[in-house]
């Protein structure tokens, strides 16, 4: 049996971290190493420290048995492809599929908390049909549920400290931000692993917040006043698309996950960053300090 690790989608920012960390935390030999990815232009400097890369369009079905073959564990991260509907699940099939062919021995899928039917999350469906795709293939599986990552942040949060105002439809609904960079450190140890049991992990950070909250610490560490003005759903989707123009799909998505916040489905904290990785998670404190320039300090 192969001893081959394979990440798909490595190229992204995610990807690009979990090779890191395979590479300098895990210490996996480079040489057992396959990152995939449609461009493997973007992989240079992984193929300069041994790393071997291959090309793997989820588009292009004919692209995937060289990209899968003598893989032993996979791990498959799901796609960007979140304003076109239905396109995500086919790209994630075709994966799924690709490596039950491929006879890999342990698949790894990252996920969203929570998936289930009941997720006004517009995407969730998209990664509950592909759990449940994974689990159906019989083999075993490693499925990796991430929360709202703490970067997320920094592609609203500008405006709202220049605004010095946060619309929001979440209510006092809570949810613990985590560092992409801890995912990726505790996707690493998943896949390093020799288990072969089939478990589910949700990554979040060490605390649950509310908007308010997290406000008062964004004005803390940039000196801002921020005020949060509660909105319906229905007003904050007309107030996104009147300020940036968005197509409906991508607003519709963006509210969904204040509706998310809202019904409490995210306000939980779990330890799986420490139980995989041995540390504990990055505060959002931390995070905002650290980006004190990027907020608009």
């Amino acid at each position: 049996m192969s001893d081959k690790l394979l990440v798909t989608g490595a190229s992204g920012q995610l990807g690009r971290l979990v090779l890191h960390h395979l590479l300098e935390t895990q210490k996996v030999r480079p040489q057992r190493i396959v990152a995939a990815s449609r461009d493997t232009s973007k992989l240079a400097e992984f193929t300069a420290k041994g790393v071997e890369v291959r090309k793997a369009d989820f588009d292009d079905e004919t692209s995937l048995p060289a990209a899968f073959e003598g893989i032993d564990r996979v791990l498959i991260i799901s796609t960007d492809a979140v304003g076109e509907p239905g396109k995500r699940l086919r790209q994630h099939l075709a994966a799924v599929e690709a490596a039950k062919k491929a006879g890999v021995a342990h698949i790894l899928y990252t996920s969203m908390p929570k998936p289930d039917a009941g997720s006004p999350v517009t995407f969730a469906g998209d990664h509950r049909e592909t759990e449940e795709s994974v689990k159906a293939t019989g083999i075993p599986y490693t499925i990796i549920r991430n929360s709202w990552y703490q970067e997320n942040l920094l592609g609203s949060l500008p405006q709202v400290v220049s605004s010095g105002k946060w619309y929001s439809s979440a209510g006092d609904g809570r949810v613990s931000h985590v560092a992409r960079d801890d995912t990726a450190a505790a996707i690493a140890a998943a896949l390093a692993s020799s288990t072969n049991e089939s478990a589910i992990y949700t990554l979040t950070g060490p605390t649950s917040f509310t908007t308010a909250e997290i406000a008062a610490q964004v004005s803390e560490a940039t000196g801002k006043p921020i005020e949060v003005v509660k909105v319906s759903d229905e007003a904050l989707a007309e107030g996104i698309k009147a300020a940036t123009g968005l197509p409906a799909p991508v607003v519709n998505l963006i509210v969904s996950f204040d509706t998310n916040t809202r019904l409490g489905r995210v306000d939980f904290v779990t330890d799986d960053v420490r139980k995989l990785t041995g540390r504990e998670p990055a505060s959002l404190r931390a995070f905002l300090n650290a980006n004190k320039a990027s907020l608009g300090a």
